[in-house]
Order: structure tokens, then C-alpha cells, then sequence
């Protein structure tokens, strides 16, 4: 098992800075890319960015060149930088794992809200 814990969100006003961490534990040497999805009510989960082992990243096109996913393997801690937030960046942020045989681990989620 992979256990997942978010941390860092919070009340920012628009076109702030926010930081997120999700520290890992457990059986990590199973996870291979590593996640973060948001959601708003009403609406599916979504993919915001992702990280592979080799630290390959890939992001939703809304968040491109705002956000930033990083990974400390030392500290077994996922983060996400958030730049220039936007009122419609507003959602809880799950942290998830995938392992090599395609287990998906997930957190409890993060409240992010951004105010004008």
C-alpha cells in the first residue's frame, strides 16, 4: 500500500503564489508517475499535471507555464508550484500514485480557494 497525505492548501487571492506537498509512505518504491488532479463540485476529476519516475512532466493546457509539479525522491514528497492563480484554479487537489502494475493510490484532497 502507498499512503498519501496533501498539505498546503488554503486562501490565496488571484494572481498569488501557493504551494502544495503531498508526502509519500509505504511501499514507494511501487509508484511510477505520480499525479495532481482537482476537482470542483459538480465535476469529474481532472488531470492538472503529471510527473514520471525519470521526473517527466506533462500538464493540463490551462495550467501550462503557471504550475510547476516537482518531486523530492529524498523526502518521498510530491509538490505543486502554483503561480499566477486564477479564480477558476479554485478546487480540492488530490494528490495520486500509480504504481508499475497500475495501482492508483489517491489523498484525502486539499481545499484551494482563490479570491478576486
Amino acid at each position: 500500500q502507498v499512503q498519501l497525505v496533501e498539505s498546503g492548501g488554503g486562501l490565496v487571492q488571484a494572481g498569488g503564489s501557493l504551494r502544495l506537498s503531498c508526502a509519500a509512505s509505504g511501499f514507494i518504491f511501487r509508484i511510477n508517475t505520480l499525479n495532481w488532479y482537482r476537482q470542483v463540485p459538480g465535476k469529474e476529476r481532472e488531470l492538472v499535471a503529471t510527473i514520471t519516475r525519470d521526473s517527466n512532466t506533462h500538464y493540463e493546457d490551462s495550467v501550462k507555464g503557471r504550475f510547476t509539479i516537482s518531486r523530492d525522491n529524498a523526502k518521498n514528497t510530491l509538490f505543486l508550484q502554483m503561480n499566477e492563480v486564477k479564480l477558476e484554479d479554485t478546487a480540492v487537489y488530490y494528490c495520486n500514485a500509480v504504481s508499475f502494475g497500475g495501482s492508483a493510490y489517491w489523498g484525502q484532497g486539499t481545499q484551494v480557494t482563490v479570491s478576486s
